[in-house]
C-alpha cells in the first residue's frame, strides 16, 4: 500500500466491485420485494441526521473513489481481497433476500438475521474491507472503519424504529441475536 493513492481511469479499476455490489443491494430488493421494510426509513433526529449525511457523503464518495482507483491483480493481496469481498457479497445477497421476502409487518428474524441483527451492514463492512485489500488502498480501508462507526451510531435509530413497531417481539429476537455478528446470545430466563 502506498501512502499516495493511485488514480487513473481504467477498465480495471475498482468500480469492478461496485457494480454489482450496487444491483445486490438496491437492484435484487426492488425487484424481489414489491412491498418491504427496505424501503421505510426511521424517524431520525438532528445529531442522527447529520451522521447519515456524513455516511452517505462517505459512501458516494468511495463510489467516485472506486472509478479513479486501479486493480492490482498481480498481488497476492489481490486475491485475499476478492475472497472477502465474496463473502461479504453471499452475506449482504442472502441478507437482502431475506429481508425483501419477510411481510412488512414482521420482524426480520429468518436466515442470516438469525445470527446478526445487522447483516447488511457486516456484509457491506466486508465487501469495504475486500475492496480496500484487493486494491492495495489504505483509504478504503479507511472508508470501510468510518462506515462500520457511523453504522454502529445510526443502528440504535433502526432498532428503536423496530422496537416501536414490533414491540416485544423485537425485544425477544434482541435478547438472543447479537448486534453485529459472533457467538448467538443465549435466552434470559
Amino acid at each position: 500500500m502506498s501512502l499516495i493513492p493511485a488514480f487513473e481511469i481504467g477498465l480495471w479499476n475498482a468500480w469492478i466491485f461496485i457494480l454489482p455490489f450496487l444491483l445486490i443491494n438496491y437492484g435484487l430488493a426492488s425487484l424481489i420485494a414489491k412491498e418491504s421494510a427496505l424501503f421505510i426509513w426511521p424517524q431520525y433526529n438532528k445529531k442522527e441526521k447529520n451522521f447519515l449525511a456524513i455516511l452517505m457523503g462517505t459512501i458516494f464518495a468511495s463510489f467516485i473513489y472506486s472509478i479513479f482507483l486501479p486493480l492490482k491483480l498481480s498481488i497476492v493481496w489481490f486475491y485475499v481481497g476478492l475472497f472477502i469481498y465474496w463473502v461479504g457479497m453471499i452475506f449482504l445477497t442472502i441478507a437482502v433476500i431475506n429481508f425483501a421476502t419477510t411481510p412488512v409487518d414482521k420482524p426480520v428474524t429468518r436466515g442470516v438475521f438469525r445470527i446478526s441483527r445487522n447483516p447488511m451492514y457486516v456484509g457491506w463492512f466486508l465487501i469495504y474491507i475486500g475492496i480496500g485489500i484487493a486494491c492495495g488502498s489504505w483509504i478504503f480501508l479507511l472508508i470501510a472503519i468510518v462506515f462500520i462507526i457511523l453504522q454502529h451510531i445510526l443502528v440504535i435509530t433502526e432498532e428503536r424504529m423496530c422496537l416501536e413497531k414490533f414491540g416485544d417481539e423485537y425485544r425477544e429476537y434482541m435478547n438472543k441475536t447479537p448486534k453485529w455478528i459472533g457467538i448467538p446470545k443465549s435466552e434470559k430466563k
